[in-house]
Formats: C-alpha cells, structure tokens, sequence
C-alpha cells in the first residue's frame, strides 16, 4: 500500500469486501495526501489474484496494476498521481499534458487525442492528448451482477466546453474474484442537440520490473507504417525492446492489427525471459488503429514502450479530420468502446495468451 493514501469507507458499501458467487472482490477507496498528489482520489479493487489501482480524478485512468508480486506501470520522471489542477495542458506550445504523464492506462481524448496544434495566431488549438485524463470524475459508483460475480467500478466523466462540446464518458472498470483480467467499458455520449467529433486513444504504458533488454512485443499488423525516418531505420525490429539507453529518441510505429471473427484484436508484451507479460484484448470495430510506442530512455528519463490502441492515429486533430479518422456523433448518440488488460505472471499463462493472438489468413 502507498502511505501516502488515507482510506476512506465507501459510501454505497458495507463492507470493502464483495462476496460474490465466484469468491470475494475487495475495493476501498482513498485519497493521497502530500505534493503534487494532494487530494487525487484512488480506488483499490483486489481480486485476489489481481490488484488495480484507479483514479477518479484523473479520468478514471489505471495508475498500476500488480499481480505475483510484479508491478505492471512504469517509473515516469513525473511523481504522480499529479491533481489535474497542477497540469497546465496548454503550457510548452500545449505539451503541459507531460507534466502529469505517469499512468499505466491514460486515456487521451475526447475531442482530440493526438499531438498538440497551434491556430495561425500560435496560440494552442487543442493541447497535447487532449482534456479527459486531466478531467475529474463527477461521481463513481459500484454494480455488483449476482448472475455472473462481475464487481465494476463506474465512473462519469464530462469534458464539455460552451458553445463546443459536451462528450460524457461513463465508464466501466470490471472484474472476477480470482481473475488476472480487467474488462474495461467506455460509453461517450455527445450530449448537444448539435453534431459532433470525438477521439479517444488507449496510452497503455509498460515499463520496469517488466520491461527489460529483450522484451518484445507480439502482435500481427495487417497495416504498418513507421512514423518518421528514425523509427523506418528501425522497422525491422519494431516489436524488440533493446536496453536503457541514454539520449533515446522515440520510435512509434502506426499500425491496424489482424482481428478475429468477431472483430477483436490482441498483442502481449512478453518479458525478455518469458515469465511475465501484459496481455491486451480490444475491440476494432471502434477502436480500429494502434501505435506502438518505444521509449527506451534511461531508466530516470522514464525507460517505458507504449501500446495504443486508438479510433485514430495520433497526428494533429486537423490532420486526423482531414483524413477522416474521427468519430461522428449525432445529437445525444453514444458509441462504445471495449479492451481487456490480462496481467500475465508465469511462462504458462504467457504462453497461452500468445497462442490465441489473431493471425494473417
């Protein structure tokens, strides 16, 4: 447990411990005291093989996971959680947004989600990764379905802007007594009687005690194309993770990867030795587009790869309207968007992972 964070009794429960039909689930709820983390609310969900922390007032993003004793985040230079009132998003020509980057799972969106843009005039059009992550849950509840023993943590979270926008995401943190899998559920609903666009991008972030020299990432494109000359120079070892290095420019590569029957796409981040990885299960029907994204800085400039599944690649939101690759949203219309992040401990359960990856027909 951090000692930063004071517990707190839930309101709508009982107990923090869920007796459900599959064994119990545990959730307690806390805020961090001290620095930049000061007020940040945090809910601890426990499976018993499993352990998730999320962050309401971020966005309800995935600060860490841990199961077996390994944490699955990464060591960003940034000691967060960071209050979104301490991220000035628009500052650095819009790249603020770095200054509290240190989840696992940060969403990036909703109205835009990809590098930061400037009008004719230089001031920042829409910032870096856009406004969600930075964006406090207005309320958070827990369902409990008796039938199947799912326990869900949900949240609503409104990014809206008079006269521009008012995109509502309701989501939903799921789990199973005694499950290394976390089922995630996001709804965004445009709430105007006007049309509008939306974005949203998956930052999942992986670094140390994982990642090392040798990790590599499994997966199967059926699109690729490197992002710029640097990371072409590289396209043939894309998916290998090479040691800390110092003075490390990132390499990203965009990529759509082959899907099943029912339009699920899959990759792991397999560990250089073979006993851990990081599953990740997400739908293409909404999510059609992922960017891998290759850090490997020194440890203390933040060594992490990233795994992005996307409605989008993550250009400008001009350059990304002008080709298309935005969600449309009528009036009060909703669309849904569905991942699963497996924390994989044992060569057994990796192995089993990587066998059900999608492949080229």
């Amino acid at each position: 447990m951090d000692p930063r964070i004071q517990w707190e009794q839930i309101p709508s429960l009982c107990s923090p411990c869920i007796e459900t039909k599959s064994g119990p689930v545990t959730i307690r709820r806390g805020h961090f005291q001290g620095g930049t983390s000061q007020g940040v609310e945090v809910v601890l969900i426990d499976t018993g093989v499993l352990t998730i922390a999320v962050l309401p007032t971020r966005g309800m993003g995935i600060w860490k996971m841990q199961s077996a004793g390994i944490e699955f985040g990464w060591r960003s230079p940034v000691p967060g959680p960071v209050h979104p009132s301490l991220v000035p998003t628009s500052s650095s020509g819009g790249l603020g947004w770095l200054e509290g980057f240190d989840e696992l799972l940060v969403r990036c969106g909703l109205h835009s989600n990809g590098a930061a843009e400037l009008n004719e005039a230089g001031v920042v059009k829409f910032p870096l990764h856009g406004s969600i992550a930075n964006t406090p849950a207005t309320r958070v509840w827990v369902e409990i379905d008796e039938s199947t023993g799912r326990v869900t943590l949900a949240g609503e979270v409104v990014e809206a802007q008079f006269l521009i926008k008012r995109l509502r995401l309701i989501s939903r943190v799921s789990v199973f007594s005694g499950s290394d899998t976390v089922q995630i559920t996001d709804e965004v609903t445009n709430d105007l009687s006007t049309p509008n666009t939306a974005q949203l991008l998956y930052h999942i972030n992986i670094g140390a005690p994982m990642l090392s020299a040798g990790a590599e990432l499994l997966a199967t494109p059926s699109w690729f194309e490197p992002k710029d000359a640097l990371s072409r120079s590289e396209a043939d070892v894309w998916t290998k993770v090479g040691p800390p290095q110092d003075q490390f420019h990132e390499r990203v590569y965009f990529t759509q990867l082959q899907s099943d029957s029912k339009q699920q796409a899959a990759a792991c981040l397999r560990s250089a030795n073979g006993e851990a990885g990081f599953g990740l299960r997400y739908d293409t029907s909404t999510l059609p587009y992922f960017t891998f994204w290759r850090n490997t800085a020194a440890i203390s400039d933040g060594y992490v790869v990233g795994l992005e599944p996307a409605t989008n690649l993550p250009n400008t939101r001009s350059v990304e309207t002008a080709a298309g690759r935005v969600v449309s949203l009528a009036p009060h219309q909703s669309v849904t968007f569905r991942l699963e992040l497996s924390a994989l401990v044992g060569r057994t359960k990796v192995d089993a992972f990587c066998a059900r990856l999608p492949s080229k027909a």
